[in-house]
């Protein structure tokens, strides 16, 4: 039989809204108010850069809804890219964007598994095969079909969503009767310790939070209507994001000192202990995990189709681009997991996820740069839906994007030097490949 290579109309609006939530919203907003609230000492600055990213997305959304519903292939920014520019760029856009998410995919799994050893302390001491286990069984569940894991994707995005809500309302609805004051704590404002180094920090630890407000577009070749699904899903997805986002943090600052908010590795549980006593935390310990499977849900639902898109053009190898009977790239899912295991593994994963934004941003810039070309290159080409505010929104992305990741070159040359030695040693491999 000859080996299939296409993926199944299954998903709807609803799946969108899910997967753009559950793709985005994991461990980031419970854990970086924290980080944020001690590199900026402001909570109008701290509001302000949360909403600013927030727009960010939103209005990369409308640009990104263009190329999703001119080219609804799987792949997203790997399809834009090569359509505007070739093969080449192609190739390192779809490797940046697979790599990116397979680190933040190992993460994932490995601060899942530290909250399973909190809750069960008897696993505390084996946390690296939990992490491994915890993506074997997410292989395993998705090889049954994409039926099943939209349907799962629904379910955990949506008990995600409320349970951040019911957080905010607790947060202001229940006074704490007397501040948990925990001793003199340094919050260097940005006047002190240099207002780009501050406010560039603060602006990548949001970014990081936001990524995965694209992730509908992934799905596009799967949509049954696309024209008229993509743009519902992405523009409602953001927008609850967004609203959701700024709610959590307004909640923080209400019940914690910006002082004891700077302080914190995890703002959330702080003020849920604040207002409800010692042990209460740990219900944001579960929310935690709800939030964490939410994510790897997604990630490893899109990620391999950025391979498999890849290996159907003959741009990885062709073994990838096979389709289960239940619509699920498998071998793409099996490579995907099997990298994400290897950096578990190795502990690899956590110096990827420190550059997990350069890459992500880089696919930021190329799919702006993409819809700036193909709107001079190829004007002819069905545009069901049209960027808004279309050039000076797109440009205005294009040139956030590139300053930001200037940026991130200055701010941590380090990791940006990983960064680009990668992309230096792309050529070679894409030539292995192509032969």
């Amino acid at each position: 039989m000859a080996k299939r290579t296409s993926l199944l109309k299954l998903l709807g609006v609803g799946f969108g809204i899910a997967v753009t939530i559950g793709g985005t919203i994991g461990t980031g907003i419970l854990r970086k108010p924290g980080p944020i609230a001690q590199q900026l000492g402001d909570p109008t600055l701290i509001i302000a850069v949360w909403l600013l990213v927030g727009v960010y997305a939103l209005v990369g959304s409308l640009s990104v809804i263009e190329l999703g519903t001119m080219l609804p292939k799987a792949g997203a920014w790997y399809v834009y890219a090569r359509r505007a520019f070739g093969d080449y760029v192609g190739f390192v856009i779809g490797i940046s964007s697979w790599l990116g998410s397979i680190s933040a995919m190992a993460f994932g799994a490995s601060v899942m598994s530290e909250y399973i050893g909190l809750l069960v302390p008897s696993l505390a001491g084996s946390l690296k095969p939990v992490a491994i286990g915890i993506l074997a069984l997410f292989v395993g569940f998705h090889w049954i079909g994409v039926g099943v894991a939209s349907r799962a994707q629904e379910i955990m995005s949506f008990f995600k969503a409320v349970g951040l809500l019911l957080f905010v309302i607790a947060c202001f609805v229940f006074t704490p009767e007397s501040a948990n004051v925990a001793g003199p704590v340094s919050v260097q404002p940005l006047a002190q310790q240099g207002v780009w180094v501050g406010l560039l920090a603060a602006l990548q630890a949001v970014f990081y939070t936001y990524d995965g407000w694209h992730t509908a577009a992934y799905f596009a070749e799967e949509d049954v209507n696309p024209n008229k699904n993509l743009p519902r899903s992405m523009i409602s997805g953001v927008l609850l994001i967004i609203g959701i986002y700024l709610l959590v943090n307004l909640a923080l600052l209400y019940v914690l000192p910006i002082e004891q908010l700077a302080s914190s590795k995890l703002p959330a549980a702080d003020a849920i202990q604040l207002l409800f006593g010692p042990g209460s935390a740990q219900v944001v310990t579960f929310l935690l995990m709800i939030s964490i499977m939410g994510i790897i849900n997604a990630q490893i639902m899109f990620n391999p189709r950025v391979i498999f898109a890849m290996a159907r053009d003959g741009l990885f190898f062709r073994a990838i681009a096979s389709v289960n009977a239940g619509g699920t790239p498998g071998l793409a899912m099996i490579l995907t997991a099997a990298m994400s295991v290897l950096m578990i593994l190795t502990n690899t994963y956590a110096k990827l996820s420190d550059i997990a934004t350069f890459f992500f941003v880089t696919c930021y810039a190329a799919g702006f740069a993409s819809l700036i070309r193909l709107r001079k290159t190829e004007p002819d080409l069905p545009r069901p839906v049209k960027a808004w505010g279309y050039p000076f929104s797109t440009w205005t992305l294009l040139v956030v994007s590139i300053l930001f990741l200037v940026g991130a070159v200055f701010g941590d040359p380090t990791g940006s030097m990983y960064a680009l030695l990668f992309v230096a040693l792309s050529y070679p491999v894409y030539r292995l490949i192509r032969q």
